[in-house]
């Protein structure tokens, strides 16, 4: 038994939909049609039909912009981060990925030496937070500074900080990774305070926190960006062996470091 085959829609409904962008329901219209008239749905099952079609493929749409706009460099998945094998306690691991603290805006502030999951902890939970509908902006510390920097020589800075705060959450990877003269360490304090109970930010540097002032060279400033920065967040110190080096000396067949 050959199955039905979908008429074209009439050009006045093309039309119409495609006024109206309704693209998922132009497409999807003369198969469901089709399907509603031989088992003979009920109108309100071929309304609902066509307009879930719609939401679906306008949210996966929406999901794929919010993806781009991110700027992630790799993608990393929460299901891929081993909590068992890292530093950060399971309860707190489970607080973060149910992202209640971007609803509530504290901040997320990881300190620990290179390649115990700082990174794959902020881009995995920023994937879970666009998945769930945020708007999440990524940068590398040094990235970010940049951005400031060309935004304070042609006068634009407060606007750039505007724009980027329409994020619900700001990852800054890698803070200090490079020092930062007078001018870059009160551009960066202008960020955070302006984040200030607002936006959640997600920080992570390889620093532990008494030693922020070797790249942020006034005392003044790394204090009262800490002040910002710490009131209303998370903070996890890593510690342990890179990840990275295991894995290096693991396909080198040489023997794993210590835990």
């Amino acid at each position: 038994m050959t199955a039905a085959v979908a008429d074209p829609l009439a050009p006045d409904l093309e039309a119409a939909l495609r006024r109206l962008k309704l693209a998922a329901v132009r497409r999807m219209a003369p198969e469901v049609l089709t399907t509603a008239k031989v088992q003979r749905w009920a109108p309100e099952d071929l309304l609902r039909t066509l307009l879930e079609s719609e939401l679906a493929a306008r949210d996966a749409s929406n999901a794929r912009a919010r993806l781009r706009a991110a700027g992630f460099p790799v993608r990393k998945t929460l299901d891929e981060f081993r909590v068992a094998d890292s530093s950060i306690p399971r309860p707190t691991f489970d607080y973060l990925a149910s992202l209640e603290w971007i609803r509530a805006r504290e901040n997320l502030v990881l300190v620990g030496p290179a390649g115990t999951g700082k990174s794959h902890t902020l881009i995995a939970l920023g994937h879970a937070a666009v998945e769930a509908g945020f708007r999440v902006r990524y940068f590398a510390a040094a990235s970010l500074a940049e951005a400031l920097y060309r935004g304070l020589a042609d006068n634009s800075v407060g606007r750039l900080i505007e724009g980027l705060l329409r994020a619900d959450l700001v990852i800054v990877d890698d803070l200090g990774f490079a020092p930062l003269d007078d001018v870059g360490a009160q551009l960066l304090f202008r960020f955070v305070a302006a984040a200030y109970e607002r936006r959640s930010l997600g920080v992570a540097s390889h620093w532990p926190f008494e030693s922020w002032g070797r790249f942020l060279p006034e005392h003044t400033t790394a204090v009262a960006l800490l002040d910002r920065l710490l009131h209303h967040a998370v903070t996890v110190v890593t510690s342990g062996d890179s990840y990275r080096m295991k894995e290096a000396r693991t396909r080198a067949g040489g023997p794993s470091p210590r835990a």
